[in-house]
């Protein structure tokens, strides 16, 4: 132990969720067989893991790549895919590893039900994330949008509304939602489809957070389930740091004796918060 003489402890219900360990390991299985496997898109929101994942021969590619592409085998990674794709690997020849997560897929079948209803969609989630186009690819790109309540107030919207949300958003911010949409006199059908391993995940860490002199949270920064658990943590602790990489530490951020919880998003490796975990005790 170093001169600091921290006293570190990782969140044990931190890791990937059980969506992305699917996904994974489906990778892993193919990329040990075959040597290599393209995905499409980042098979995780976490740069680390990815570049791990990239050394077994995992090739990462993109819908415009997977148009040029005949005869392969392509991984769907856990935020599921619009009906384009299906279509496209049917007349490409292509066999879709289909990791798509089911809490995902579920979700999915729910808007394409609304969609052929016709009833009016609209889904509390980040542009251009993987989940949300394909969540919208449901509705043939009719849904409407939105990533936060400003946002929402700018949108003409009609008189009855079904509104869904992406899996890994706040419930808090969820419901509302959803209360003010109702005070300003929509009709509103509301469908809470976040995924309660992320959702409880909200309930658990303020305990956690609250127990150490400071947190250490570690996410690559295109997890939005990360931007999320991250706010949770320093609302609960302002001494509350971000990091992707155990390169993004340094001793200033700590005194002697300080107590440290380390926790992550569902999409951070438990191998990547252990060498976090080891660093600190270097200090």
């Amino acid at each position: 132990m170093g001169a600091y003489q921290l006293q570190v402890e990782i969140d044990q219900d931190s890791g990937f969720c059980f969506g992305v360990v699917y996904a994974i390991d489906m990778a892993e299985e193919i990329l040990a067989e075959d040597g290599y496997l393209y995905c499409l898109g980042d098979i995780v929101h976490n740069d680390e893991e990815v570049e791990r994942l990239k050394a077994k021969g995992l090739r990462i590619i993109d819908h415009t790549q997977l148009a040029d592409l005949y005869n392969e085998k392509v991984l769907i990674r856990a935020h599921g895919e619009a009906p384009e794709t299906y279509r496209l690997a049917l007349e490409h020849n292509i066999t879709l590893i289909d990791a798509s997560c089911p809490v995902v897929l579920k979700l999915q079948n729910r808007i394409k039900t609304s969609h052929d209803n016709q009833e009016n969609i609209v889904i509390f989630g980040k542009h251009g994330h993987a989940e949300v186009i394909g969540l919208q690819g449901q509705t043939n790109n009719e849904a409407l949008i939105f990533q936060d309540i400003t946002e929402l107030d700018t949108l003409e919207l009609p008189q009855q509304i079904t509104l869904y949300s992406q899996t890994t958003k706040s419930t808090d911010k969820f419901y509302q939602i959803k209360e003010h949409l109702l005070a300003k006199g929509y009709d509103v059908k509301a469908n809470d489809t976040i995924c309660r391993q992320v959702s409880n995940r909200d309930k658990d860490l303020p305990d956690f957070a609250k127990r150490f002199n400071k947190i250490v949270f570690v996410s690559g920064k295109k997890s939005s389930n990360g931007k999320v658990l991250f706010e949770v943590c320093r609302k609960h602790n302002p001494d509350t740091y971000f990091v992707s990489a155990v390169d993004e530490l340094s001793p200033e951020m700590f005194k002697a004796g300080d107590t440290v919880g380390i926790s992550g998003a569902t999409s951070t490796p438990m191998w990547l918060m252990e060498q976090v975990k080891a660093q600190l005790e270097r200090y």
